[in-house]
Parts: structure tokens; sequence; C-alpha cells
């Protein structure tokens, strides 16, 4: 039972690592964010709080 559980921590521990090393799509997350009010864009449209690069209706 031992030998099953710190087998799975190894796994768990190098999966963990290469997570690390390279997060798929993670320039395209951080430019999805708003430069204004670090929150996540949806789609084309400009964010709410106006301070994005895309300009928007709310001061």
């Amino acid at each position: 039972m031992i030998k099953v559980v710190s087998l799975f921590l190894i796994c768990i521990v190098v999966l963990a690592m290469f997570g690390k090393l390279r997060f798929p799509g993670q320039a395209r997350l951080k430019s999805m964010k708003c430069k204004g009010c670090g929150r996540y864009r949806i789609g084309k449209g400009p964010c709410d709080c106006g301070a994005g690069p895309r300009g928007g209706t709310r001061g």
C-alpha cells in the first residue's frame, strides 16, 4: 500500500514539474487580459472599465 501511494505522489510531482516548464497557451491568455483592470476580455468587444487598449464606455 505504501508503494502505491509513494508511486502516485512521485507521478504527481513529475507531472507538476512538466506543467511548470511550459503551460500551453500562456502568451495567449496574457493577451486576453485587460491592461487596465486585469479582467479577462471575452470576444472582440472593448473592456467595460474603459482603461483597456480598445477603449470602453465606463470611466
